[in-house]
C-alpha cells in the first residue's frame, strides 16, 4: 500500500466517522430527508458548493482542459449559472410551498400539482438518471485510487462504494450537510494550491494558453462534443435548477433569505472554481503532452501525481477524492428519499410510519449504491455518465416543475405529455447528431451550437404549453 493511498483510506474513515457522529441525533424523517428545515446560509452553501463538484466539475474538466482549452469553463460555469436561478428564481418559491404544505421530496409536489401518476413517472426517470451519475462519481474516484494505489478497477470502486454509502446512511442530509464542511474545505485547498504551482512549472499564462491548439473560450473546437463550450447551458444549468436531490436540499433552509444567500454564494463560488480544473487541464497539456493518447479520466490524477510535489499532490488528489464522495452523497439523498417517499409510502405501505420511512430510506441508500458500482463497468467514462443523467432531468422536468409553480392549471396531461415528448426528442436528437452530416448540415447554417438537450428542452416546453392552450380554449 502506497503511502497516499494508506491517506485517501484514513480520510474516508474520518468522514465516515464525522457522519455517523451526527447522525446519531437523526430520529425522524424530516431530519434524514430535509435537515429538519433548519440549515441556515453557512451550512447551505457548503452542502450546495460541495455536492456541485464532484467527478464531472474535477476528473470530466479537467480532461476536456486537457483536449479542448478554455470552452471546458463552461461546464461548471454553466452548473454555476443553473444554481443561481434554483437561489433567486425557483427556490425561495418552491421552499415556501414546501414548507407551507410539508413537502419532503420533489415527488411530493409533482402529485401535489399533477397527480400520482406524473410522481411515479418522474420517480422512476429520476432513479434511472440517478444511478448513472452516481456511477460516474464511482468511475472518478476509483481512477484516484488506481492511479495512486495501483489498485484494480473493481477494488477501487469498491472503497469508493463503501466510503460514500457509510456517511450517508447514517444521518441522511444532516450528516451529508456537515461532513460536507470538511470536503469542501480539502477541495479548495488542493485545487488552489495545485493550480497556479503547475501554471508556474509551465512557463507562465502564455505557454498554458498556447497549449490547445485553435481552443477558444466560446464555442470550443469540438462540434457535437456535450460540456465545451456555450452551448453547456442547455445541458447543464437546467440540471441544476431542477434535480430533486438540488431542489429537497433547499428544502432544508430555514428561511428563504437563508436559502438566497447559501445557495446564491455558492453558484457564484461554483463559477470561479470552474478556472482551476480548467488551469490544471491545459497546463497538463504543455506539461505532459503523451497523456492526449490515454484516458481523459486519467488526466487529473496523472497531472497531481507526476506534477506537482508529493505534499501538494496528496492534499490535490483527496481534493479530488472528496468531490466525487461529496456528490455522491447528494445522489445517495436523491435515490433514497424519492424510493422512501415515492415507491414505498406512496405504493407499497400509505400507512407507513415515520420510523419505518426512516429505516427503508436508509436500506434504499445501501442497495442504491450497490447498483451503483454495478453500472459503474457499464459506462466508459465520467462524462458519459453524467451526460445521460444531465439530459434526462433536463427534459423530464423542466416543463412540470416550472409548469407547476407558474402555470400548474395546464394538469395532468399536460405534465406527462411534456415528460414523453422530451425524451423521445432527446433521444431521437442523441442519435441524428451522430451523424457527421447532419452536423454538417447544421454547421452550414450556423446551428452548430445546437444540442439534444436543447432540441428536448425546447420540444418538451412546447408540449406542455401546446396542451396548456387547449385546455384554455
Amino acid at each position: 500500500m502506497t503511502p497516499l493511498l494508506f491517506l485517501l483510506l484514513a480520510y474516508s474513515v474520518g468522514l465516515v466517522a464525522v457522519g455517523a457522529w451526527i447522525g446519531r441525533t437523526v430520529r425522524r424523517s424530516e431530519d434524514f430527508f430535509v435537515g429538519g428545515r433548519a440549515l441556515g446560509a453557512g451550512l447551505l452553501f457548503s452542502t450546495f458548493l460541495a455536492a456541485n463538484i464532484g467527478a464531472g466539475s474535477t476528473v470530466n474538466v479537467t480532461g476536456l482542459a486537457y483536449h479542448h482549452g478554455l470552452s471546458a469553463w463552461w461546464w461548471n460555469g454553466s452548473a454555476g449559472i443553473g444554481t443561481l436561478l434554483l437561489a433567486f428564481w425557483i427556490g425561495p418559491r418552491i421552499w415556501t410551498l414546501a414548507a407551507a404544505r410539508g413537502y419532503l421530496t420533489v415527488g411530493d409536489f409533482l402529485e401535489d400539482r399533477f397527480g400520482r401518476d406524473v410522481r411515479l413517472l418522474a420517480a422512476v426517470i429520476i432513479w434511472i438518471g440517478s444511478l448513472s451519475i452516481y456511477a460516474g462519481q464511482i468511475i472518478g474516484a476509483s481512477a484516484v485510487l488506481q492511479r495512486v494505489g495501483g489498485v484494480s478497477p473493481t477494488t477501487g470502486a469498491l472503497i469508493a462504494v463503501v466510503a460514500m454509502t457509510a456517511y450517508f446512511v447514517s444521518g441522511g442530509l444532516l450528516s451529508a450537510a456537515w461532513v460536507n464542511r470538511v470536503q469542501l474545505l480539502v477541495i479548495v485547498t488542493g485545487f488552489a494550491l495545485a493550480a497556479p504551482m503547475l501554471i508556474a512549472k509551465s512557463g507562465g499564462l502564455a505557454p498554458v494558453l498556447e497549449a490547445v491548439p485553435g481552443s477558444s473560450f466560446g464555442a470550443g473546437t469540438a462540434p457535437g462534443v456535450f460540456g465545451v463550450g456555450w452551448p453547456t447551458i442547455f445541458l447543464m444549468a437546467p440540471a441544476f435548477f431542477l434535480s430533486p436531490g438540488l431542489v429537497q436540499r433547499a428544502f432544508a433552509a430555514k428561511d428563504v433569505v437563508a436559502l438566497r444567500r447559501g445557495v446564491g454564494l455558492s453558484g457564484l463560488a461554483l463559477m470561479i472554481f470552474a478556472l482551476g480544473p480548467v488551469a490544471i487541464g491545459m497546463a497538463g497539456r504543455a506539461l505532459m503532452p503523451e497523456l492526449a493518447s490515454g484516458p481523459a479520466d486519467q488526466v487529473l490524477p496523472a497531472v497531481l501525481v507526476q506534477g506537482v510535489p508529493w505534499l501538494v499532490g496528496s492534499i490535490a488528489l483527496a481534493a479530488v477524492f472528496s468531490a466525487e464522495i461529496s456528490s455522491a452523497d447528494a445522489v445517495l439523498f436523491m435515490l433514497s428519499t424519492s424510493g422512501a417517499r415515492d415507491f414505498y409510502r406512496g405504493y407499497v405501505n400509505p400507512a407507513a410510519t415515520d420510523a419505518q420511512l426512516l429505516r427503508v430510506a436508509r436500506i434504499i441508500a445501501v442497495c442504491a449504491g450497490g447498483l451503483g458500482f454495478l453500472l459503474a463497468f457499464y459506462h466508459d467514462s465520467v462524462r458519459a455518465a453524467l451526460g445521460t443523467f444531465y439530459s434526462v432531468l433536463g427534459v423530464t422536468l423542466l416543463a412540470p416543475i416550472l409548469g407547476g409553480l407558474f402555470l400548474p392549471k395546464a394538469g395532468r396531461v399536460a405534465a406527462l405529455a411534456a415528460m414523453g415528448v422530451g425524451l423521445v426528442a432527446l433521444f431521437t436528437a442523441q442519435d441524428l447528431l451522430k451523424d457527421p452530416a447532419a452536423l454538417a448540415w447544421l454547421a452550414a447554417r450556423g446551428l452548430a451550437w445546437m444540442t439534444a438537450s436543447f432540441v428536448g428542452l425546447t420540444l418538451s416546453t412546447l408540449a406542455y404549453l401546446g396542451v396548456a392552450a387547449a385546455r384554455r380554449n
